[in-house]
């Protein structure tokens, strides 16, 4: 069966810089879009809303005059063009309506010619000998759109309808228009201004992007570059560009240069310890099969014990390389409860050049089997420089198992006390390799240490000698 293909990215989404341009241009014209119509909508509501007070004030003087009981035939009404006005009465006839007017929709009646019944201009002015009575015009202003014919030309306008009752309480409704010529000439140009310049912005946003983020990355592909001739050169010593601004890039650049320090050191580390774990393994392995060939040839010289406390010294090398391999991977101790003080004393108690001081009943959170190998490991290194004495002692210290181990031996001169906590190193050039073991002790005992959250170091103690000083947290009640 053929695979199915999966779906690809195009090319050009895949560069930082297309998706920070495409997305800035996005963004932009989201919201330019969103203002646009805002200022559009706004623009045209406020026109509108000055063409709706156009017509209700041409409304309003037209309905001033009939509430004074002007006739029909004497009123002054504005010019069609500007406003045109129809007044319609309760049955919704045209009683009079503006010159030149040909065609009006939108309001009460689709009528441009007036059609007053008989009798009622004598209805208008009142009884003879009547005081002048003035009529009343409404508060409420009904507004409409519709369309009006001038002299051939037709438009959109605002229509006001205002009711009036005349003297001779005949109710009417006054129609006024105002035009929309504006607002539509207004919006017309706003919205045309705005599709040519919308697309402008947006291809100088996408532009200004694209170089600016250019030019932001142009760091990066440096460290991707160099990162890519480290990998292949293997050559663990060059370092990446550090650009000289404080920004996230080069943060990233001197991250990145910590880092490689960091696997370069580690890698070196590795490499000397494989030398050298076969330098020790090499020794041992070479004098067992020394041994054991002579053996073989000549039966009643093999030495037993020597072939003994060889495969003994293998074995422990070979379960201190192991130890260490684990410490080196990042094997976490157990958390459990460590009586430290019943700890010291067994140790102690099977050891005859040991003497025990004071112990603290303190309890520490651990691996018991490798805080056990940190106590063998400290005892051993002591009563393998010491003259005469060895002592133990363990004390508790704001929140702190402090644990020291002293001799009364030549002790560690200062240049060399953070060296002795190498691997295989041994101070002692004198020594022999079947005496002073592999270097290897003290190395374990610090990786422990610092992966419970302690320390280990030595100073001098009081007597003379080199005193070794654990300090581990305390376990919480």
């Amino acid at each position: 069966m053929r695979r199915p293909r999966t779906m690809r990215r195009p090319r050009l989404l895949a560069s930082v810089r297309a998706r920070a341009a495409l997305g800035a241009t996005l963004v932009v014209a989201v919201a330019l879009v969103a203002a646009g119509a805002a200022v559009l909508l706004s623009l045209r509501a406020n026109l509108v809303d000055q063409a709706d007070a156009a017509a209700a004030s041409a409304a309003r003087h037209v309905a001033s005059q009939l509430a004074a009981g002007i006739a029909y035939g004497d009123l002054e009404l504005p010019d069609a063009e500007d406003h045109p006005v129809q007044i319609v009465d309760e049955a919704g006839r045209l009683v009079a309506a503006g010159e030149d007017l040909e065609r009006i929709t939108g309001t009460g009646t689709d009528a441009v010619r007036p059609q007053r019944a008989t009798g009622e201009e004598e209805e208008e002015g009142g009884e003879d000998g009547d005081e002048p009575a003035v009529g009343e015009i409404s508060e409420d202003v009904r507004t409409s759109r519709g369309t009006a014919t001038v002299d051939g030309d037709t438009e959109d306008y605002r229509f006001a309808a205002v009711e009036v009752t005349t003297p001779g309480d005949v109710t009417l409704t006054v129609y006024a228009g105002a035009s929309l010529d504006a607002e539509q000439g207004a919006v017309g140009t706003a919205l045309t201004s705005m599709l040519i310049g919308l697309p402008l912005l947006l291809l100088t946003v996408g532009s200004v992007t694209w170089l600016v983020t250019r030019r932001a990355l142009r760091p990066v592909e440096g460290i991707r570059g160099e990162m890519a001739a480290i990998t292949a050169s293997e050559d663990l010593a060059r370092r990446v560009p550090v650009p000289g601004t404080h920004d996230e890039v080069a943060r990233l650049a001197r991250t990145t240069n910590e880092t490689l320090a960091a696997l370069e050191t580690s890698v070196e580390r590795q490499r000397r310890f494989v030398a050298d774990a076969s330098h020790e393994l090499r020794s041992p392995i070479a004098s067992l099969r020394t041994q054991l060939e002579v053996g073989a040839a000549h039966p009643e010289l093999l030495d037993v014990e020597g072939a003994v406390e060889d495969t003994v010294r293998l074995q422990h090398l070979a379960t201190d390389l192991l130890l260490l391999a684990r410490l080196d991977a990042g094997e976490r101790p157990a958390h459990v409860r460590v009586d430290l003080g019943e700890l010291v004393r067994e140790t102690a108690a099977r050891r005859s050049r040991v003497s025990v001081g004071p112990v603290a009943e303190t309890e520490v959170t651990g691996s018991r089997a490798q805080l056990t190998r940190v106590l063998a490991n400290l005892l051993d290194n002591a009563e393998r420089h010491a003259r005469q004495h060895v002592e133990i002692a363990l004390r508790g210290e704001a929140g702190w198992a402090v644990l020291t181990v002293s001799d009364d031996g030549q002790g560690v001169p200062p240049d060399q006390r953070d060296r002795v906590f190498e691997r295989f190193v041994r101070l002692d050039d004198a020594r022999t390799r079947d005496e002073g073991g592999a270097g290897l002790g003290l190395a374990i005992a610090r990786d422990v240490a610092v992966r419970h959250g302690g320390t280990l170091g030595v100073t001098d103690a009081a007597g003379g000698g080199a005193l070794f000083e654990l300090r581990l947290p305390v376990a919480h009640p």
